[in-house]
């Protein structure tokens, strides 16, 4: 346990510390849980209450909370070396790790440029996007197309591709302009859709409108595969991701691949791409690359890419981009014995039946009079609340609805937190069939508890 009190803790927290999309003024009044430890799926508080960790410490943990492999792997390399950089130098980690990703990578994603989180991978994906089209002398290509409802991170240029109104709205004085083009949502895609397979096919014909009018002026699209994860969840049909490549292909645009929440095995697969055979441009990692123990993230691309940047020094061709702890070798080894794990454990191969499971629960919820939705891909779901199921109408978002759920599932040993009014179910890939079960009867217990169901 800690060596401080869990008042103490909780007063300096009050005092220093500023948390992450949080209103302030109501957290100071809060009495916040203190994590002090985990095991497994489990996280612990300072006065050593366990709750399950149902969003996988903001969707990174993998193999579960100390797992001894890779605590091992950690203590080793920091033996070693903790730091060192890669501006001049070659770090032996990196190298390794860098192999081992084109090799599990889709086909042809052989150059790896680390940074350390999903907002700085995206960052750098746009970046390299529009430097390559100035090298390949296109410089009007200028402009990205994006999707409503998604979310790319925080940066500005992150904020910039994303779609999110509430998280983006304040900060447009400072984001570069894209252009927009709706995601398939079904019921609010605005397109007049009935159903998630019409909403596709919309979504598609108006893609291939935009692609046909600013394709000229376009440097690359970007997209969340098979699901858009702050957006709420969102799961897009069967081929939806395949037929945005043939547009791509067809258009002259570089796809970027956000895979920072849908990589390493999310989906059910090593990365969402592979579920329809798609190898985007350039692909960014993060979150599960380091099983959810150390910043770590890399931008993936290919050969064609990377060649554009290559010239003599004169010429400033080089990708005037990087981080401080690029490469950090601690991450890196740990994200090495993570991929062992993958391998040793049949980790993807035991990801089968608990989606199954997952599948089965959620069918039951979509009964449930306040689940206007339930969506999921793989081993990620959201549970949609509606104050008016018939309408879809939903709970204005001053009631907290989604709070309110996560905190009566606090009560029962469950961690969850909300997208809005959509429950998330995000647990470590390694979580057990009977947690997974825990998991699911205390989100569904918390629901029909705050909704009145």
């Amino acid at each position: 346990m800690s060596a401080y009190s869990t008042e103490q803790l909780r007063e300096w927290d009050r005092r220093h510390v500023w948390h992450p999309f949080t209103q302030m003024q109501e957290w100071e009044q809060d009495q916040p849980l203190v994590i002090v430890r985990g095991e497994g799926s489990w996280l612990i508080d300072s006065d050593g209450n366990r709750y399950l960790d149902g969003v996988a410490s903001m969707w990174t943990n993998v193999h579960g909370h100390c797992r001894h492999e890779l605590n091992e792997a950690l203590k080793i390399q920091v033996d070693r070396l903790e730091h060192s950089t890669l501006l001049g130098l070659a770090g032996e980690q990196s190298i390794i790790l860098a192999r081992r990703l084109a090799e599990i990578t889709p086909q042809g994603l052989t150059r790896i440029f680390y940074s350390d989180n999903g907002s700085t991978a995206m960052e750098v994906a746009v970046k390299m996007a529009f430097q390559y089209q100035i090298h390949r002398g296109c410089p009007e290509r200028t402009r990205f197309i994006t999707f409503r409802h998604a979310y790319h991170g925080d940066t500005l240029g992150a904020v910039s591709v994303g779609g999110i109104e509430i998280y983006h709205a304040t900060f447009k004085p400072l984001m570069f302009e894209t252009i927009q083009v709706p995601a398939p949502y079904c019921y609010r895609c605005e397109l007049g859709c009935d159903t998630p397979e019409t909403c596709g096919m919309k979504c598609i014909d108006a893609l291939d409108a935009v692609m046909r009018e600013h394709a000229a002026v376009c440097a690359g699209l970007v997209i969340e595969p098979l699901l858009q994860g702050a957006g709420g969840m969102i799961v897009q049909p069967p081929g939806f991701l395949k037929r945005v490549r043939e547009l791509c292909d067809s258009h002259g645009i570089l796809m970027i691949a956000d895979e920072v929440a849908t990589g390493f095995g999310r989906t059910g697969r090593m990365f969402a791409c592979d579920h329809e055979a798609v190898v985007p441009d350039i692909m960014a990692l993060s979150k599960g690359i380091a099983a959810g123990y150390l910043p770590l993230a890399a931008t993936v691309t290919n050969d064609e890419v990377y060649s554009a940047f290559l010239g003599d020094y004169a010429r400033l061709k080089t990708f005037f981009h990087g981080h401080t702890f690029t490469g950090n070798p601690l991450a890196c080894a740990v994200a090495l014995k993570s991929l062992e794990l993958f391998e040793s454990d049949r980790l993807l191969e035991g990801l089968v039946p608990k989606i199954a499971y997952l599948a089965v629960r959620l069918a039951a919820y979509a009964g449930l009079p306040h689940v206007g939705e339930v969506r999921q891909c793989g081993m990620a779901a959201g549970v949609e609340l509606v104050e008016d199921r018939a309408t879809r109408r939903h709970y204005p978002w001053e009631l907290k609805v989604g709070i309110r759920v996560c905190l009566a599932a606090r009560r029962l040993g469950i961690f969850s937190r909300p997208l809005g009014n959509t429950i998330v179910v995000y647990p470590p890939l390694a979580v057990t069939m009977h947690e997974l079960e825990l998991l699911m009867d205390g989100l569904e217990q918390a629901i029909r508890e705050v909704t009145g169901a």
